[in-house]
């Protein structure tokens, strides 16, 4: 995780936090104002969350958002960072 694009992005107005957990992961916790597109939704889904950047994807540990970024960026998406794991973006979260 690369902290210093993170705070970058987060000092954006209009940063969007993707969760890519499961639904059932998402409702157990979260970020506040975070939205969950599950890992197997996002292909899916690119040219929707194309509109959403910039982000910060997260998850459990940091793998299913990694995952997430690699794909999006292959889909031409630029404005993105893995936060890794949800609960350590507690005190960025804006």
């Amino acid at each position: 995780m690369n902290m210093k694009n993170i705070n970058e992005i987060f000092k954006k107005e209009n940063v969007t936090i993707i969760d890519v957990r499961t639904e059932e992961e998402f409702s157990e916790g979260h970020l506040e104002n975070s939205i969950n597109i599950p890992l197997h939704e996002v292909q899916d889904r690119v040219e929707e969350l194309r509109l959403m950047q910039p982000m910060v994807l997260c998850c459990r540990s940091g793998q299913r958002s990694g995952r997430a970024m690699e794909f999006l960026q292959s889909q031409g998406l630029t404005e993105l960072c893995n936060g890794g794991g949800w609960s350590e973006l507690v005190d960025l979260n804006p």
